[in-house]
């Protein structure tokens, strides 16, 4: 049965304010109050998900990264990927939290499981993520969404403040101070344009500056 919404445009606005309100909800919710640099699982735990690290195997597609058992409520993560470790784990989460958030009925997840509570024979397949880095539909909207939940913009603002971006080092300090790796970090600042990184020189521009060497 498909517990999934029909695809939809869904602006960057809406999306950060969906992270947002996960944040402001763990606020107000004792033993849930944000630390950072935040831990993914325990958000997962607070939206009642639970995580594991397992053993995925591949299908006729390839490798799988990642998966969402809908009924089950159960975030798998492929422990058989070496790099799905750290802060690129911890976006991995975050990506499959911004599904479970954006693209599932989770109504429909619900009235699902108490058909199966009564022995109602159900089946749902699970939602597959093959890798973090696909840029189409989906798959972009919740890799922004785990941008937006691991960096949430009040705080990246503050940390940034006074802070050079057009350095590395700088970057590097940054991604490390939010628990993530140094491409999400930079795929977050690109997002919000305050920087842009020339490809083949890896000079970073300040939006609002002029352009320096690396």
């Amino acid at each position: 049965m498909n517990i999934f919404h029909p695809f939809r445009f869904i602006p960057k606005h809406d999306i950060e304010c969906v992270a947002i309100n996960v944040i402001e909800a763990m606020k107000v919710t004792p033993n849930y109050i944000p630390q950072f640099p935040l831990d993914a699982s325990r958000i997962a735990e607070f939206l009642g998900l639970d995580v594991v690290w397992d053993s995925i195997p591949d299908d006729a597609e390839g490798q799988i990264a990642a998966r969402i058992l809908p009924l089950d409520k159960l975030i798998e993560i492929n422990d058989r990927i070496p790099n799905l470790q750290g802060g690129f784990g911890e976006s991995t989460i975050a990506h499959e939290i911004g599904h479970w958030l954006l693209h599932i009925d989770r109504a429909k997840v619900d009235r699902m499981s108490r058909m199966r509570d009564r022995d109602i024979k159900i089946t749902v397949d699970p939602l597959l993520c093959r890798s973090t880095e696909q840029s189409d539909g989906i798959e972009w909207q919740a890799q922004y969404f785990a941008g937006c939940l691991l960096m949430p913009l009040d705080r990246l603002q503050n940390a940034c403040k006074d802070r050079d971006l057009t350095q590395w080092s700088v970057l590097y300090d940054l991604a490390e101070e939010f628990g993530v790796t140094i491409s999400n970090l930079v795929h977050r600042l690109r997002d919000l344009n305050w920087i842009e990184i020339e490809d083949e020189s890896r000079q970073i521009y300040r939006k609002d500056a002029v352009m320096v060497s690396v």
